[in-house]
């Protein structure tokens, strides 16, 4: 399967490094110059309404979005229709848009936790980096979709993903986290 935007990186249960172990990573861009995408299943220890002063009682998550740029928090959403400026990634999801539109559709409660996805940082990799993981077999690749990148099972989505490609990806999926303990 090629590498572009619009697809998943999940990473291979024996890969050691620990930004990275069982994550299922969204790539945003990918050109010659490099790939950015966000990790979407390992929780940032504050939410949205701990970091902004929000107008509702609603609870948006926040994730980890990959080790770089940890001071700046970015979003993926489904509603194109009232955030502008976001960049297409694949059918119904996008990632970033007008910013103060955004939080203004949040407190008027046109944007509900599930529609979105913010993040602190994001996943980079430099110029034929990515290749390079990839022919290292560090990473299973697959389609993103509305259910996997806005699923909040963020405990069993590396393993729910894999079981649900079937096969050989089915029995990966149950791995041991660490085979020297089995």
């Amino acid at each position: 399967m090629k590498l572009k935007a619009g697809k998943v990186l999940l990473s291979n249960p024996f890969l050691k490094d620990p930004n990275f172990i069982r994550t299922v990573v969204v790539l945003c861009e990918y050109d010659k110059t490099g790939t950015l995408g966000f990790v979407l299943n390992k929780l940032y220890n504050k939410t949205l309404n701990d970091l902004l002063e929000l107008k509702t009682d609603l609870v948006y998550t926040v994730y980890n979005g990959g080790p770089v740029a940890t001071d700046t928090l970015f979003f993926l959403h489904q509603r194109p229709d009232i955030i502008s400026e976001g960049q297409h990634i694949t059918d119904n999801i996008y990632w970033g848009g007008n910013y103060e539109e955004t939080i203004a559709n949040i407190n008027a409660g046109n944007i509900l936790p599930n529609d979105i996805k913010f993040c602190i940082g994001y996943s980079g990799w430099g110029a034929g980096q990515l290749e390079f993981e990839m022919d290292e077999k560090s990473w299973i690749i697959t389609n993103a979709t509305n259910a996997v990148v806005f699923n909040n099972k963020i405990i069993t989505l590396w393993k729910d993903v894999l079981v649900s490609m079937g096969g050989e990806y089915k029995l990966i999926s149950s791995f041991p986290l660490d085979p020297q303990s089995n």
